[in-house]
C-alpha cells in the first residue's frame, strides 16, 4: 500500500530545497529579469466559497479567431503542468493541435504543487491506510464537487469574457489525484466536457472507491439516461513507481472499451520508460492532438 501513496505524498509534504548561492560577483537572483512566456497571462480568482485559484492561460497569436470560437483546454495542477502545455501549444499554432487556449488551474504559491490539491480533487477518504495515509486526510480531503463546480461555472464564465470560445469544445487532463478528479468529471458530469485526458489516475484512492461511481455511470450510460459523453484518453507509465498504477490504467481502458457501443471513444496508452512524474511530459503533444480532434 505503501507505494500507491508514495507519490502524492512526496509532491506534497517534501521539503523545499535550498536555494544555490550566486558566484562572487554575480547579481543576486532576486535582482536577475526572469523568463516571461510569449503569448500567456496570469491571476488569481476567488470561487464562490472564498477559495483563491491561480490562473495561468496561453492563447493563440496568429490567424483569425475560429468561426465557433476557440477550443479550451483547463489543465488541473496549473503551478507544476501550465508551462510545458503552453509552450507544447505555441510552437504547433501553425496547425489546429496549436489553435486554442490551454487554461492551467493552480494556487497562489511558487511551488509546483500545493496540499488544497487533495481537497480539490478527490473524495473523502474515509479508510485510510496506516500512517501515511492518515497525514493526507489531515490536510484535508473529499470537496471535489465544489471545485468541478468552480471550474464548470465561474471560471469558465470568466475565460468565456475574456475570449471567443466555443462552449461545445470544453476539454480536462488531470494527472495522478488531478487524474482522479477528470474521472469523476466523467462520471458526474459527462455533458461538460467534449475531451478528458486521465493521466495515472490514482484510483487506489479510499480502496478503489471510483469503482463504485463507474459502475453506476455504465448503468446510467446503458439505460440510455445519458444523452452526451465526453472521448477519453488514458495514459500512465511503465515505470510508475507503483505498479499498480499502470496495472489500474490499462484495466479502466479495458473496462470501458465495451461502452463504445453507448458511444463512449476510449483510447489507451502505456509510454515505455516513463515513471509516474515523467508522464505528463510525454502527454502534452497526445493530449493536444486528441483534444484538437473534432467531432
Amino acid at each position: 500500500m505503501i507505494g500507491r501513496w508514495a507519490c502524492a505524498a512526496a509532491i506534497l509534504l517534501t521539503a523545499p530545497a535550498a536555494a544555490q548561492e550566486a558566484p562572487a560577483g554575480a547579481t543576486p537572483a532576486d535582482k536577475r529579469p526572469g523568463y516571461t512566456m510569449p503569448q500567456t497571462e496570469m491571476w488569481d480568482m476567488t470561487s464562490d466559497r472564498g477559495e483563491v485559484y491561480r490562473i495561468f492561460l496561453s492563447y493563440p497569436s496568429v490567424g483569425e479567431v475560429p468561426k465557433d470560437g476557440y477550443p479550451v483546454l483547463y489543465v488541473l495542477d496549473g503551478n507544476a503542468m501550465f508551462a510545458g502545455f503552453a509552450e507544447a501549444r505555441r510552437i504547433q499554432e501553425y496547425s489546429d493541435v496549436g489553435k486554442a487556449i490551454v487554461v492551467g488551474v493552480g494556487y497562489p504559491t511558487d511551488k509546483a504543487y500545493d496540499t488544497r490539491r487533495l481537497k480539490d480533487f478527490t473524495v473523502r477518504l474515509d479508510k485510510p491506510a496506516g500512517e501515511g495515509q492518515r497525514r493526507l486526510v489531515a490536510l484535508g480531503t473529499g470537496e471535489r464537487d465544489k471545485f468541478l463546480a468552480f471550474l464548470t461555472g465561474k471560471l469558465r464564465a470568466e475565460i468565456a469574457s475574456r475570449y471567443k470560445v466555443n462552449p461545445a469544445r470544453q476539454s480536462l487532463f488531470g494527472h495522478s489525484l488531478g487524474g482522479l478528479f477528470a474521472l469523476h468529471a466523467l462520471y458526474s458530469r459527462p455533458e461538460a466536457f467534449h475531451a478528458i485526458v486521465t493521466a495515472s489516475p490514482s484510483l487506489w484512492w479510499n480502496e478503489q472507491a471510483m469503482l463504485v461511481q463507474e459502475r453506476d455511470f455504465t448503468a446510467r450510460l446503458a439505460a440510455g439516461k445519458i444523452a452526451r459523453v465526453p472521448r477519453l484518453l488514458i495514459v500512465a507509465g511503465d515505470r510508475e513507481e507503483s505498479i499498480a498504477n499502470t496495472w489500474d490504467s490499462e484495466a479502466l481502458a479495458k473496462r470501458l472499451a465495451p461502452l463504445s457501443a453507448h458511444g463512449v471513444r476510449t483510447r489507451s496508452e502505456i509510454y515505455v520508460g516513463e515513471g509516474h512524474m515523467t508522464v505528463p511530459a510525454r502527454a502534452m503533444t497526445d493530449t493536444l492532438r486528441f483534444v484538437a480532434t473534432w467531432p
